[in-house]
């Protein structure tokens, strides 16, 4: 049975990272009991508190969006720098590219979409919401992340969703959605799985 649900950032818990430079907290990974080493794709907030190499993800694509903070500076396979900060705060890139941060004031906060690219893709879309807006999740799987305001209300003919800051729901495909916020921005995740016809047997 399919279902919407609501992922409250009040009970999810935030793990360090290996290299004590910062910590990740899990919003949602497919499959359920995935890991950092087999998920098909991953969706996360991280906080960035010191300088330092981000992990890396061979196979993987990756975007990652400012939340919270001044951002910071990415040094990509040692040739190409990049900006991340409210002027231009998404970035898509390859999880297996060597990339080191370092942080323009302060820590910060961003948003992680991971998919392996041989299983599914992502499409990444971030929206500026003041009154009532129309939504539709249109992909194998969707998630809708409250980035900034503190509250949203979401509803369909049989349901009502209420959220507040880093809330997250992942959406049923073909719902149509009412959005209702004072002043917010949203992040929406769109994870579309290849060969829908052929399903992934466990070894």
């Amino acid at each position: 049975m399919s279902m919407n649900i609501l992922i409250p950032f009040a009970g999810l818990s935030a793990v360090p990272w290996k290299n004590g430079g910062g910590s990740t907290t899990t919003i949602a990974i497919g499959p359920p009991e995935a890991g950092f080493d087999d998920f098909d794709w991953r969706v996360s907030l991280a906080t960035i508190a010191e300088d330092g190499p981000f992990s890396r993800f061979p196979g993987v694509d990756r975007t990652l969006a400012l939340v919270d903070g001044h951002g910071m500076t990415l040094d990509i396979d040692g040739s190409e720098r990049v900006i991340i900060c409210e002027s231009g705060p998404v970035l898509a890139f390859d999880g297996d590219s060597e990339v080191n941060a370092k942080l323009n004031r302060g820590p910060t906060t961003d948003f992680n979409v991971m998919t392996r690219s041989e299983r599914c893709y992502h499409q990444f879309g971030r929206r500026r919401l003041a009154g009532k807006s129309r939504f539709v999740a249109r992909a194998d799987l969707t998630l809708l992340f409250l980035a900034e305001g503190d509250t949203l209300e979401i509803a369909s003919d049989a349901e009502r969703i209420n959220m507040v800051r880093y809330d997250a729901v992942l959406f049923d495909p073909g719902t149509i959605w009412s959005i209702e916020a004072n002043q917010a921005v949203i992040f929406i995740v769109d994870i579309f799985y290849y060969n829908e016809d052929e399903e992934y047997e466990d070894e």
